[in-house]
């Protein structure tokens, strides 16, 4: 996929204690327009932040695109793009017959991408990834407000 008419997205999550305050922060990328998005609950996990970072992003869009996701979380790309079709055929239940954690928004997320034609990329995190730097950034901003702490 070359970055012409390409959407490019680093997204990230956070969390203070997993369970605990969490936020999650994106950044969509297209040409020359730049979009940044965060938000954060009270009482979340880190696996969950990861997930809605992902799908705040896409659910931004206001039209089919093609994009591509940048993501730290493996979690996140191997879920969308491995477990979620057997998580579907087998009832949202794992091998172990245990249900699928994050169903919720596993299924929000594969509707979320169904509009687009996307593309999930896993990049380190914190390895000076500029993308994944800012999303950290806004991730944790978002954890911090939803702590009610003032945002560093």
């Amino acid at each position: 996929m070359a970055n012409d008419h390409v959407v490019i997205v680093h997204t990230d999550g956070a969390c203070s204690g997993n369970p605990g305050p969490g936020g999650w922060g994106a950044v969509l990328r297209y040409g020359d327009h730049v979009k940044e998005l965060r938000g954060g609950e009270p009482a979340t996990t880190n696996n969950r932040m990861e997930l809605m970072a992902a799908i705040a992003a896409l659910e931004a869009l206001r039209r089919a695109e093609t994009v591509r996701v940048h993501t730290d979380s493996t979690y996140v790309r191997n879920g969308i793009t491995s477990w979620v079709a057997g998580w579907k055929r087998n009832g949202w239940v794992t091998r172990a017959k245990t249900p699928v954690k994050n169903a919720d928004l596993w299924r929000r997320l594969e509707e979320a991408a169904s509009a687009h034609q996307v593309e999930w990329v896993w990049v380190r995190g914190h390895a000076g990834d500029p993308g994944n730097e800012r999303a950290d950034a806004l991730a944790r901003a978002g954890a911090a407000e939803a702590a009610g702490t003032a945002v560093r």
